[in-house]
C-alpha cells in the first residue's frame, strides 16, 4: 500500500467480517530489565516472522503505546482461523514464547504483565472514514476506496 495520502472520503475496501487483535504488555518493574526485555523482544520477532509469510494471516499491524510502562500492538487478520492457527502452531514463534512466559509467571515473578484482546466484527458492523489521509487502520490492512456521495452512518453501519 502506498504511503501516500488519499485526498477526499476514502473507507476501507473491505464488506466482509474482520478480525482485530490487540496485544500489549506493562513493565511494573523497572529494575527487573532481565525480566521484561525478553517479552518486549519477542513481539517485534514475532512480527518479522509474520511479515515474510504473508499467507500466515496477518494483514496489516501498528504499534502504540504510552511509554515508558505500556506497549500495545493493533494487529488486523485476514481471518479467526489464522490468528489462532498461528498462535498454537509448534514451528511458530509464539508458541514457544507464550510458554516461557507462563513458566515465568507461575513462579510469581510479577516484573511484567501482558494482556490481549480479540474482536471478530461480523460486516454491517463496522465503519471507516479517512479524509485527506494515509493508509490507516482497517485502511491500511485492506485498502482504501472512495465513499459514496449522500451515504450516510445508519447505511454504512446497515442499520
Amino acid at each position: 500500500m502506498s504511503g501516500g495520502i488519499h485526498p477526499g472520503r476514502v473507507t476501507a475496501d473491505t464488506d466482509g467480517e474482520v478480525v482485530i487483535f490487540l496485544i500489549g504488555m506493562r513493565i511494573h518493574h523497572f529494575w527487573a530489565v532481565h525480566r521484561w526485555l525478553p517479552v518486549f523482544l519477542a513481539m517485534p520477532r514475532m512480527l518479522k516472522e509474520l511479515g515474510r509469510d504473508r499467507s500466515a494471516g496477518l494483514l496489516h499491524h501498528r504499534l502504540v503505546g504510552a511509554p515508558p510502562r505500556s506497549y500495545e500492538v493493533v494487529q488486523y487478520w485476514e481471518s479467526k482461523e489464522k490468528l489462532l492457527a498461528y498462535a498454537v502452531a509448534p514451528e511458530r514463534r509464539h508458541r514457544p514464547a507464550w510458554a516461557r512466559f507462563n513458566r515465568r509467571a507461575r513462579q510469581g515473578e510479577g516484573h511484567v504483565g501482558i494482556w490481549h484482546e480479540t474482536y471478530v466484527v461480523p460486516a454491517g458492523s463496522y465503519e471507516t472514514i479517512y479524509g485527506d489521509m494515509t493508509a490507516y487502520g482497517l485502511g491500511a490492512a485492506y485498502g482504501v476506496r472512495s465513499l459514496r456521495d449522500g451515504v450516510q452512518a445508519p447505511e454504512r453501519l446497515g442499520a
